[in-house]
């Protein structure tokens, strides 16, 4: 029997129940893979920006890039909730955008939620965002598309200050209506509080196990992605060499005449043959 669509209220009622599943999904095949394996959620992360299109940063990705990967992912997936990740310029170059951006997430790619990063004018996105309908899930510790204001790729909420900040905004973010919010780069103890403070759930990204769930990029677990591995990646398997042996092995077959053989190949009956001029 199949397993019925995942709601935000599914989402939310797992919450001191069990851990919740989370990982990113960039295209058809990926996406009907994971969700197959009975994962809650699937994110089409702005990191499409990183780990498919190869640029260096995630502010480099728009809209065009991100609906077109949406909806790929969404015509795969028959069960987890899809979360659509908001790129930069939807929201934070031009904020007066961002329902009409977040709403196309929704419209044209099918998502059932979006994501945004903690940015200055946060709370006042998210709530235009809310009363429009749209259910968002938070994003708050280490914010890849604002890295730079916030001292770079490093962990957030190490002191006490700091820290506070990071509690804060969780819980004013849950005031304004999120679903869950994600946190990234988070000292596990501070991940640990804010998971205990709120009625939502959290998305762990290197902050912990006492998150409510986890997430993690399926190219950083997959092993597919070689720039770089942060520490808070487990890699299950790697793929690129198995890939790379996989591929000389056809370019060699092709060059000694090896392949295509008699069983991957067409024919046609001799008197046919004949029959031509």
């Amino acid at each position: 029997m199949k397993s019925a669509k995942i709601t935000l209220k599914d989402i939310l009622d797992l919450k001191n129940k069990r851990k919740i599943t989370m990982l990113t999904a960039y295209d058809f095949p990926t996406a009907s893979l994971v969700d197959k394996a009975g994962i809650d959620m699937i994110l089409v992360g702005d990191s499409l920006a990183n780990v498919v299109l190869g640029l260096d940063s995630t502010t480099k990705v728009g809209m065009t890039e991100m609906l077109h990967h949406a909806k790929a992912v969404t015509r795969a997936v028959e069960h987890a909730l899809v979360v659509g990740d908001m790129p930069y310029d939807s929201y934070q170059v031009n904020p007066e955008e961002c329902v009409k951006n977040a709403g196309r997430f929704i419209a044209e790619a099918n998502c059932d939620a979006v994501k945004l990063e903690w940015f200055d004018r946060c709370l006042e996105v998210t709530e235009k965002i809310i009363s429009a309908g749209i259910p968002v899930m938070g994003h708050i510790g280490l914010t890849p598309q604002t890295a730079d204001k916030i001292g770079g790729f490093k962990v957030q909420g190490k002191d006490a200050e700091t820290a506070q900040k990071l509690i804060d905004q969780a819980v004013n973010l849950q005031k304004l209506g999120c679903f869950s919010i994600v946190l990234e780069c988070v000292p596990d103890k501070i991940a640990a509080v804010i998971t205990r403070k709120l009625k939502i759930p959290t998305i762990g990204i290197g902050a912990g196990l006492d998150c409510d769930g986890q997430v993690l990029v399926i190219h950083d677990l997959l092993g597919l992605f070689e720039r770089f591995k942060p520490k808070f990646v487990k890699q299950y398997i790697n793929l690129s060499p198995l890939i790379f042996k996989a591929i000389e092995e056809y370019k060699n077959e092709v060059t000694a005449l090896k392949f295509p053989a008699p069983e991957h190949t067409f024919g046609i009956k001799e008197e046919e043959l004949k029959k031509l001029k």
